[in-house]
């Protein structure tokens, strides 16, 4: 079994009491917004080597890092093998600043792009620009409705409910 299907079996699962849940991702989002820091910190830099050399050097478990990697994958540049990933696979971290930011934001993780290394990457303008450009993506604007008594828009000159509306 690979290691990204541990994690979703340990971090999505069914038998696991509510409350160890909920402790569980408590904790790893206090881990994630950690490692976050530290990456935003010197966001140009791609950083590389195992998944293990990775949970190593900040200071987390592996199947932690594994969750992490799951997280960020969406964001990186050049995407990870992450569904056959070993302890040994080579990862890189390598994100797209704005993609991320959205990514966040799409999560509706305020711990995440409220975080003070974006004020060194993003002005507030832009910051805002990414906000609302992530929030109208996911606004279905629905059409204005062609009411019976309308003229049909094929352009007959019929009533709508006596030409395309039957």
């Amino acid at each position: 079994m690979s290691l990204l299907q541990d994690w979703r079996d340990i971090a999505y699962s069914q038998e696991t009491d509510k409350n160890q849940l909920q402790k569980f991702w408590t904790n790893y989002f206090l881990i994630e917004k950690g490692i976050y820091e530290k990456l935003l910190t010197n966001p140009d830099e791609v950083v590389r080597g195992t998944v293990k050399e990775l949970a190593e050097k900040y200071e987390v478990e592996v199947m932690t890092m594994v969750g992490f990697l799951d997280g960020i994958n969406d964001s990186l540049k050049a995407p990870n093998p992450i569904e056959e990933m070993t302890e040994d696979t080579e990862v890189n971290l390598g994100f797209d600043k704005e993609v991320l930011y959205k990514n966040m934001v799409d999560a509706k993780a305020d711990w995440l792009y409220d975080l003070p290394m974006w004020d060194e990457i993003f002005t507030e303008e832009q910051k805002k620009v990414l906000y609302l450009d992530q929030k109208k993506s996911g606004t279905i604007i629905k059409g204005t409705k062609i009411g019976r008594n309308d003229p049909c828009p094929c352009g007959s000159g019929k009533k709508y409910k006596k030409c395309c509306g039957r």
